[in-house]
């Protein structure tokens, strides 16, 4: 049975994402990752939590090895209030070092601690909270097996031509200008498919993502298959909401680059974020983004 995740919870976060990991728990959408965004001198923000409640636990866990990383992570398992829409289930929390300890009450809002990168982040992908959701007879521990996320909130999807010029960089990205996001701070939205909806996902450096924003329930017996486009250009095939990609690769100014990161945000910097961890970008340059069947290449 999915959860739906209210406004009230998803409106403390500037960004989301239901699919924009490579990691197993967020197949079909069974995690999201919460972005509350960074301060203006670059340091992380405190992680604000997603519900009220009672912490029931929190634990140091292992990590993949990665040389600019530590090895370890932590998880906090909070117990949801009565009051609270997740009430009778248990929401599984990592990437946060824990300033609150078992038995500790928290209010929606309230800081569980500081963020943290672990491992399970690739170098472009920005400080966050993974959340997952469970029944409380489920394993608690494991990374997979949370329940399937809907969105208590809407996105607007915004037409791409797949044009823009570079806003900021770093060494394994660059974010450009648009498209441009139409009324910062007051709604979601995100890149919009050819065809209605909204893109969600690391295309196509993972190896799916999602179709936000279809109309159609996760609990269909018979979910529809959908062929998903962006500009003409063919991305991949949507059952349900879950996007397999097509065996793509996309192009920055002609030559290839690693993919681009999809996401829904509400704050006045959104843009395409291009991953390219092969190439440079420096700020000002404009850039065409294309995305083509690796055959054609």
């Amino acid at each position: 049975m999915a959860v739906t995740l209210p406004e009230a919870v998803l409106a403390q976060y500037e960004r989301f994402s239901l699919y924009n990991s490579p990691y197993p728990a967020h197949d079909g959408g069974c995690a999201i990752d919460l972005y509350p965004g960074t301060l203006a001198d670059g340091r992380t923000t405190a992680a604000p939590s997603p519900v009220a409640g009672t912490v029931r636990e929190t634990r140091t866990v292992r990590a993949p090895p990665k040389p600019y990383a530590p090895d370890h992570d932590y998880l906090i398992l909070l117990e949801p209030a009565a009051s609270s829409p997740l009430a009778g289930r248990t929401v599984r929390i990592l990437h946060v070092e824990p300033a609150v300890a078992a038995g500790d009450r928290v209010a929606r809002g309230d800081s569980l601690g500081r963020l943290v990168r672990a491992g399970f982040f690739a170098p472009w992908v920005d400080n966050h909270l993974h959340v997952g959701v469970r029944e409380p007879d489920q394993n608690p521990y494991r990374a997979s097996g949370s329940l399937p996320l809907e969105l208590g909130v809407s996105v607007r999807p915004l037409e791409w031509d797949g044009t823009g010029r570079v806003r900021s960089a770093g060494d394994t990205y660059a974010v450009l200008d648009a498209p441009v996001h139409p009324n910062p701070g007051a709604e979601f939205v995100g890149v919009g498919a050819d065809g209605g909806g909204v893109i969600d996902g690391g295309l196509p450096h993972y190896d799916g993502g999602g179709l936000l924003e279809r109309g159609e329930s996760l609990e269909a017996d018979d979910p529809a298959e959908t062929v998903v486009s962006l500009n003409g250009d063919r991305l991949g095939v949507a059952t349900g909401r879950t996007i397999a990609w097509d065996d793509l690769t996309v192009t920055a100014n002609g030559e290839p680059i690693t993919g681009v990161s999809l996401f829904c945000a509400r704050d006045g910097a959104f843009g395409a974020k291009l991953i390219c961890p092969d190439r440079r970008f420096e700020v000002g340059t404009d850039v065409r983004v294309r995305v083509r069947s690796s055959d054609e290449r």
